[in-house]
């Protein structure tokens, strides 16, 4: 579909997509949610994992769920939130692993992540809108289908990558990326009510840096 603004790398990639049925659906359901509720992110913002990191720049995939749905946190981005919003409390767990895992305090306390987007991190939620105060009200309407779409063309056509699944929902997500030619690490989630059981101590930070340089590729500046 020609109206859908993403990054042209991505666009070559997925550019059967556009032309399904479940897609011409689910770009209709999209378009009427945001005529007649709030819905977020922004539209501008709907493709910003894609925009910020080119299809042949990606190094690691980080996969979430769904957006936030409150307002000025969904920036595009999995698990990120708006420049100047609180830290949600996965986020904040996140952050806590990683200087944990890397001995040294975050120089970078926002969270809006795209230093790490920039740097090669495609920051994936599998559901890329949702209506406001409505978890996963946009799941089931194809979004998932898209994002699998995405997920198997980098497994398919990169090598050396890492993909870094948090929680059974991510898990399951990642089924079909060829594990002889990627590394996938695997941990419970950074909610509160998992970090607990296997999250925290998972070590994924150093451990997709020790796999990037050992492939000769650089490693990435998570603090």
């Amino acid at each position: 579909m020609s109206e859908v603004k993403i990054d042209p790398s991505w666009q070559r990639h997925l550019v059967n997509e556009f032309e399904k049925p479940y897609f011409k659906d689910l770009s209709a359901f999209v378009h009427d949610e945001y005529k007649h509720a709030i819905v977020f992110p922004p539209p501008k913002n709907i493709f910003r994992a894609f925009d910020l990191c080119p299809f042949d720049d990606v190094e690691v995939v980080i996969l979430g769920q769904d957006p936030y749905h409150g307002p000025d946190q969904a920036n595009g981005l999995c698990f990120a939130v708006g420049e100047g919003i609180r830290l949600p409390p996965s986020l904040q767990n996140i952050f806590k692993e990683i200087e944990s895992d890397l001995g040294t305090p975050l120089v970078h306390k926002t969270g809006d992540l795209e230093r790490w987007a920039r740097q090669g991190v495609l920051l994936l939620n599998a559901t890329l809108t949702v209506r406001a105060h409505s978890a996963g009200s946009h799941q089931g309407k194809g979004w998932e289908e898209f994002t699998d779409a995405a997920i198997k063309a980098l497994s398919d056509e990169r090598e050396h990558l890492v993909f870094i699944l948090w929680g059974n929902y991510a898990k399951t997500k990642g089924a079909h990326i060829d594990r002889t030619k990627h590394l996938v690490l695997e941990s419970a989630h950074p909610s509160p009510f998992s970090a607990y059981s296997g999250f925290f101590g998972c070590k994924h930070f150093s451990k997709a840096n020790e796999y990037l340089t050992k492939h000769g590729k650089k490693a990435i500046d998570w603090v």
